[in-house]
């Protein structure tokens, strides 16, 4: 397999001490650091950012014990294309250009009660999740995560705020139910090659900020603006925070998302769980006025939150025939 890329610097990947943000500091400082980061590389880390070690550590657990069940049983909760609850095998994502994704995912998101409103009107993205009975412990680990990370991601986007001129609660506005997915993630051993087989392929994410923990493996790949790649290894006790496409539009190319990609080089098992923190499905996307001029006008037309996030979705996920393939493999084996 080919070389890894060289560790990012502390300056290209900062480490973002939440501290203030937290406690009720004060955050300019913070927020002006968090621009930095923003308009540099679209990556930072973490650290003291609320999220108590005890709930990292269990949903590892129990992501692990989740990916060790047979086949057979993570089936039968598998992902559709309405709710995207459930588990998702390899073979499903795959991103133009590139094989499948050599990895499988279990996603929850916000729960909601087939009698909810939204979910009764058929709106894409909303609904119930979905639990393997049998296993309570997956559910009371992964809920507390998402929890805890949905808390981080609310604090974050103050933040945010803050650092592009705007009120404090401005992106909060939009977030009355919030499109949010966490994914627990499990990658392989990749096969030794000449060229890196990827867990995931280079990409960019697609709505606001993902929440990333990942395990010692790393793995973690981004592509600076000059396009080389580096990588950003696991820190303890931090979180990689990553912009998604939606920061371009409304920041008018201040803020851009970076392409990443994820390469096992290891020969072991790799965990990550990201928490993909968006808006409002209807949440209105456009260019702040702090971002635009008349010399700077507004280089994208307003979108829809959730529209756009579906639209990205349905252009990597495979579901008809991989779905076939592996039921087919579940039913021999299980």
């Amino acid at each position: 397999m080919s070389a890894p890329p060289r560790a990012a610097s502390a300056e290209e990947v900062p480490v973002l001490d939440l501290t203030p943000l937290i406690a009720g500091g004060d955050l300019a400082e913070l927020a002006a650091r968090l621009r930095q980061a923003c308009i540099t590389t679209g990556f930072f880390y973490v650290k003291n950012h609320g999220v108590a070690q005890p709930v990292i550590d269990d949903v590892f657990a129990a992501a692990r014990r989740f990916f060790d069940l047979p086949l057979a049983e993570r089936m039968a909760i598998r992902i559709d294309d309405r709710f995207r609850r459930g588990y998702m095998p390899i073979g499903i994502n795959q991103h133009p250009g590139y094989p499948p994704d050599l990895k499988e995912s279990y996603e929850i998101g916000v729960d909601l009660p087939l009698d909810d409103p939204d979910v009764a009107a058929g709106l894409p993205l909303h609904g119930p999740n979905r639990w393997p009975a049998a296993h309570p412990w997956l559910r009371s680990a992964a809920e507390a995560y998402f929890d805890a990370t949905t808390a981080l991601g609310r604090r974050l986007l103050r933040l945010f705020a803050l650092s592009l001129g705007m009120p404090e609660e401005y992106f909060l506005a939009w977030c009355r139910k919030p499109v949010i997915g966490t994914r627990l993630f499990h990658y392989p051993p990749a096969p030794v090659a000449a060229e890196p087989v990827f867990g995931v392929a280079p990409h960019t994410d697609y709505g606001m900020i993902t929440l990333l923990t990942q395990d010692p493996i790393g793995g973690l790949e981004l592509q600076k603006r000059d396009g080389e790649w580096i990588a950003t290894p696991f820190i303890p006790g931090t979180f990689v925070i990553n912009l998604g496409d939606l920061f371009r539009v409304w920041t008018n190319d201040l803020y851009v998302s970076n392409p990443h990609r994820v390469v096992n080089r290891t020969g072991r098992e790799r965990y990550s769980i990201p928490t993909f923190f968006n808006l409002d499905y209807h949440a209105p996307v456009s260019c702040l006025p702090t971002c635009q001029s008349a010399d700077n006008p507004p280089k994208y037309a307003p979108i829809g939150s959730g529209e756009y996030l579906l639209s990205r979705f349905r252009t990597v996920q495979k579901y008809g025939t991989a779905v076939a393939d592996l039921e087919r493999e579940a039913a021999a084996v299980g």
